[in-house]
């Protein structure tokens, strides 16, 4: 259980730089602060996938919380405007905790009052309960005024004379529908007084987007007020579709549930595992008939590549093979001339295939899948003349200058498109224009083939084992005759036509970590040395070594400015994960080393995403969390790490 006292919850900086989530297994999802300042522009009780998982649309942005006690009112809630914060109800929050979901305590009048929050799986709705814990017998009430903003989730919502406010009353529910082509929003509740108002809140402050250079006001519009008598719990479930608000306590047991099952199945052994099993859970989404992993919220939608590296955490790891199945089936439908997507966009049914890496990690996360269940006969079956195209479009060449070259390996890119997992790209710049051979290609290229020749010869194909088995040697000796740095004692970064870029980046260290390395056992030791003394920090790998003249140490400003660090030095927390498979390789007996360079992440769960692992962090001390506050491969990799 994360659990923040007093001083965190009432300083409104750290309750407010502390973020809760809550999602719905089908794309949806709830989220905001400790301190109910809301901060991003994603910041809302509902935001609801319209396509699931995606198509999402932020409708109901939060409730404004007033606690009566006699003559006395108390405002719970908490806003930035222009030069002001008001109200400031964080001064009467004694803690706040996840248990399994948000939960608020807050202390006034003589009252004790608990708020809980959750969302239904697999339903784009929310539930939020107002308890009385003590306190006064009687003629203590509450007063919600929702907030609703109906936009895509990416936009802001501002005064819209279009904008139609009205709304329909119905026995314990309301419903309204700003906009004919959104869906409806419904809240089912048991209030006692209803009291029409219509006006919009305006020009609310959003910190952490003024921060990050983007439109940082919004104004919300306010259409009624619900006056609720808190001698028993106070209800309301804000819904796409309508829900009583006596489900309420059904539908809190069943997520309760839902959510220890989860716990009971993966056998965690540590308060930290079991609080990344529930962190793992909210990326797993409904796609088609099967599943995908949403990549990192609050912004991001599936990514191939992200998808395939957080599967074997995510899944295997937390005792769900039929989710990591599912997966696996649901890309299997979405391969295309050789290669995998590497995202599904927000607008549009069309997915965007420029990835190099993507699709190399689906071999991985196949083999991974077959080894922990042994269920071969889906590979056989289902997959492996799917994996066997795979490698005859690379050979012949496929999107985007995918091809392999007569030295075996895998040449990929072309000018104005970034191919790899460092991606970042401003405008038509390419920050990391990785064109060539990247080193991280050329070991995902030799382990898939090995992968290949595996299943080949567990399925008597010996003409297709000789073959792969044949290029994998090629590649094995190519690589390790161009790749060795012999000064830097480490691996180049990327080769391309005649040029060795010598920077001191983490990509290397996939040569090692893979189920089949393609390094010289010989050179492991050198390349882990090399990237612990130099990358290696608390809470992951930098991108680029301190000693490289482009070094960013912090990732800050403006767009171009965050971009322009994004690989060169910020640290990436998945990371980890390969880094510690390459030390348990090269140094077989040092577990307990291992433990130490783990203990960061712990320590994470209670700062940023409340619970969860950010994408990102500063290169330089503190490390200070960046980015996504809660990114799927982050968690999945130190999951599978701690589990291995």
């Amino acid at each position: 259980m994360i659990e923040l006292d007093r001083n965190i919850c009432s300083d409104p900086a750290a309750a407010a730089s502390r973020e809760w989530l809550e999602t719905n297994g089908i794309g949806g999802f709830a989220s905001g602060t400790v301190a109910g300042i809301r901060t991003r522009r994603y910041h809302a009780l509902l935001t609801a996938a319209t396509r699931p998982p995606l198509g999402r649309i932020a409708m109901l942005s939060k409730y404004e919380e007033t606690l009566v006690v006699g003559e006395e009112r108390f405002e719970l809630s908490a806003n930035r405007y222009p030069g002001k914060t008001h109200p400031e109800g964080f001064r009467f929050l004694s803690s706040f905790r996840l248990d399994p979901f948000p939960i608020w305590t807050y202390e006034a009048g003589g009252v004790v009052l608990e708020k809980r929050l959750f969302m239904p799986h697999g339903r784009n709705a929310v539930v939020c309960v107002w308890e009385m814990k003590s306190g006064l017998a009687e003629g203590v009430g509450l007063e919600l005024r929702p907030l609703v903003s109906f936009v895509d989730y990416h936009h802001l919502q501002r005064a819209d004379k279009n904008f139609d406010g009205r709304f329909t009353e119905n026995e314990g529910s309301l419903s309204l529908r700003p906009y004919a082509d959104l869906p409806e929003l419904n809240i089912g509740h048991n209030a006692a007084r209803i009291e029409k108002t219509g006006h919009w809140y305006r020009d609310f402050e959003l910190a952490v987007e003024e921060e990050r250079g983007f439109d940082h006001r919004e104004d919300l519009f306010q259409p009624f007020a619900l006056t609720f008598d808190l001698a028993k719990p106070a209800v309301a479930i804000a819904s796409t579709d309508v829900i009583e608000h006596s489900a309420a306590a059904e539908l809190e047991a069943s997520e309760k549930k839902r959510r220890a099952d989860l716990i009971a199945k993966a056998g965690v052994e540590s308060d930290v595992e079991m609080q990344l099993v529930l962190a793992a859970d909210q990326f797993i989404v409904a796609r088609g008939s099967g599943h995908t992993i949403i990549a990192g919220y609050p912004w991001f939608s599936d990514w191939g590549r992200d998808t395939m590296i957080a599967l074997p955490g995510l899944t295997l790891a937390t005792g769900r093979p039929e989710v990591a199945k599912s997966i696996i089936l649901e890309f299997a439908n979405h391969i295309s001339e050789g290669m995998l997507p590497n995202r599904f966009p927000d607008a549009g049914d069309t997915a965007d295939y420029n990835t190099v890496d993507a699709t190399l990690w689906y071999f991985e996360a196949v083999r991974a899948y077959a080894e922990e269940t042994g269920d071969y006969d889906l590979i056989e079956e289902e997959l492996y003349a799917k994996l066997a195209d795979i490698i005859a479009w690379h050979l012949r060449g496929t999107r985007y200058g995918i091809h392999l070259d007569t030295d075996g390996l895998l040449y990929a890119g072309e000018t104005g498109h970034q191919l790899t997992w460092m991606d970042a790209k401003i405008g038509d710049l390419v920050i990391t224009p990785r064109t060539g051979k990247p080193v991280e290609i050329q070991a995902l290229w030799y382990n898939a083939l090995r992968i290949m020749a595996d299943l080949a010869e567990r399925f008597g194909h010996d003409e297709d084992k000789q073959r792969f088995v044949a290029m994998a040697d090629l590649a094995k000796l190519s690589f390790n005759g161009l790749f060795w740095n012999e000064d830097e004692q480490c691996l180049f970064d990327v080769i391309a036509n005649g040029t060795r870029d010598a920077s001191v980046r983490p990509n290397q260290i996939f040569a090692v970590s893979l189920a089949h390395p393609v390094l010289e056992r010989r050179r492991w030791k050198p390349v882990a040395d090399k990237v612990r003394r130099e990358l290696l920090t608390p809470v992951g790998l930098r991108s680029l070594s301190p000693n490289d003249p482009a070094y960013v140490p912090h990732y800050l400003g403006s767009p171009f400015a965050r971009d322009s660090a994004y690989h060169q030095g910020t640290v990436w927390g998945w990371l980890i994960g390969p880094f510690i498979d390459a030390f348990r390789k090269a140094y077989a007996d040092e577990e307990t080393e291992i433990a130490s360079m783990l203990a960061g992440f712990e320590a994470h769960l209670y700062e940023a995403g409340l619970g969860q692992v950010s994408e990102i962090f500063d290169a330089e001390s503190p490390h200070a969390p960046r980015g996504c506050p809660a990114q799927a491969w982050s968690v999945a990799e130190i999951l599978r790490v701690l589990r291995a």
